[in-house]
């Protein structure tokens, strides 16, 4: 076996999380590669260490001071170092940080160094290599990933290392400077170093016990989705649910390597196993909820619509013309409804009103604000009699108006819209009938 492990900026906020993650990789001699994020918060009133480099770049650009925020830096790291005996040496580490920030190197450097330290720590604790991700992750120049590359790199360079410790969230451009992934892209370079090593598995180490199946600021205590595949994350992190970042499932997808998310503070608890596909059922017949606010409806009615060729086309391209991304279309014989996010739609509302009318000459179009579209995704409802039944009793006994109804034929989600004003209480509603009344 040979896991490729990932953890958080939380997992790395202070000495006695680096203990639970030295802890942690030693319970599994499997656990070779070791991706880091940089610290977090150590509690409520802490800061990110990513949000004071970004601070520190800003204020030393300016010409303002940044003491304060370099000490903060200062004391994060070296409090780390001074209990767990490292020889890191942070304060000489952060001199040349600043000198370099002062001669050029950019925004992207500034925040890379949060991952670089840490990683640099971390190996030195696990007494694993420190390999940069400089010299492993590497960018085009219209910061996309080029991934052949970084592949050929990954397995040239970790061949014949059989223990590494690498920093997350960044690479390098053509030209050896600095590019980052967007936040969370620690998630991304365990999931390319996994793929690149052939990792057996890929643990993302945070501070959850796996993906929810409804948003625990809605729904108190709900159940952890066991194993989910990832059409059905895909589905759920479109809506919402948010736990990896959306670019890190594509890597080791490729090469079916499943992602355990699992959690640094409870290590003993089973987690989220994520996979290509599985024989493996959902108690519950769903997998998870997710949904947003802030959608409208734009609904076009005209006689015979269906007979008349390339009337969705023209009415899409109206759309396109104004660069707004569609949503959902349900339509019927007579009628056509696209459902878009409303703060995009606002500023040219007008314009593509009368867009659609000199395209497809409707009798009407109607526009609908403030719906909240809601998902309701499982592998297994298509095998399952009576999941919609149930779904729409659920809504209509909490008083909920279901405003649309969108079923894909692979039956894998079922989207409905409410008032944004329903949204909440239509989750608790389909939470409570498929898992609170199977519980």
């Amino acid at each position: 076996m040979k896991k490729v492990v990932k953890f958080g900026g939380s997992s790395c906020a202070n000495a006695g999380q680096f203990k639970k993650v030295a802890a942690i990789i030693k319970a599994d001699k499997s656990r070779r590669y070791v991706v880091v994020s940089a610290p977090g918060k150590s509690n409520s009133g802490d800061e990110k260490v990513t949000d004071l480099l970004y601070r520190l770049y800003d204020e030393i650009t300016a010409g303002r001071s940044y003491k304060k925020t370099i000490d903060t830096i200062t004391k994060k790291y070296l409090d780390i170092e001074d209990d767990l005996k490292l020889k890191t040496n942070v304060e000489y580490e952060l001199d040349a940080i600043v000198n370099n920030i002062k001669e050029g190197a950019g925004r992207d450097y500034a925040a890379s160094r949060g991952e670089y330290l840490c990683a640099q720590m971390m190996a030195e604790f696990l007494d694993f290599e420190f390999v940069d991700a400089a010299n492993l992750i590497f960018f085009n120049e219209d910061g996309t990933t080029d991934y052949e590359k970084t592949n050929e790199e990954i397995c040239r360079t970790l061949e014949n290392i059989p223990k590494a410790v690498i920093p997350g969230f960044y690479g390098s451009l053509a030209d050896g400077s600095i590019r980052t992934f967007t936040r969370g892209g620690s998630d991304v370079t365990g999931s390319l170093i996994a793929k690149g090593v052939s990792a057996d598995e890929y643990e993302n180490w945070t501070d959850v016990s796996g993906f929810m199946i409804a948003d625990p600021r809605i729904v108190k205590n709900p159940k952890v989705i066991e194993s989910i595949t990832y059409r059905e994350l895909r589905e759920l992190s479109y809506m919402g649910a948010s736990v990896l970042h959306e670019e890190s499932f594509f890597p080791v997808r490729k090469d079916g390597i499943p992602i355990h998310i699992l959690n640094t503070n409870a290590p003993e608890d089973p987690g989220t196993l994520i996979v290509e596909s599985t024989c493996r059922g959902s108690r519950f017949g769903i997998t998870g909820i997710a949904g947003k606010k802030g959608f409208c409806s734009i609904n076009i009615d005209k006689p015979m619509m269906n007979s008349e060729v390339g009337f969705c086309m023209k009415v899409l391209d109206v759309f396109a013309q104004h660069n707004l991304s569609i949503e959902h279309m349900p339509s019927g014989i007579d009628t056509m409804s696209v459902f878009i996010h409303q703060s995009e739609f606002e500023p040219c509302e007008q314009q593509v009103i009368s867009g659609i009318h000199r395209a497809v000459s409707p009798d009407s179009v109607v526009v609908d604000s403030n719906i909240a579209l809601i998902a309701v995704v499982g592998r297994c409802m298509k095998s399952s009699r009576g999941t919609a039944g149930r779904l729409f009793s659920a809504l209509a006994h909490s008083g909920v108006n279901i405003k649309m109804i969108d079923q894909g034929s692979s039956e894998l989600n079922i989207i409905i819209g409410v008032q944004d004003s329903d949204f909440e209480n239509a989750i608790r509603a389909i939470y409570d009938i498929f898992v609170t009344a199977e519980d």
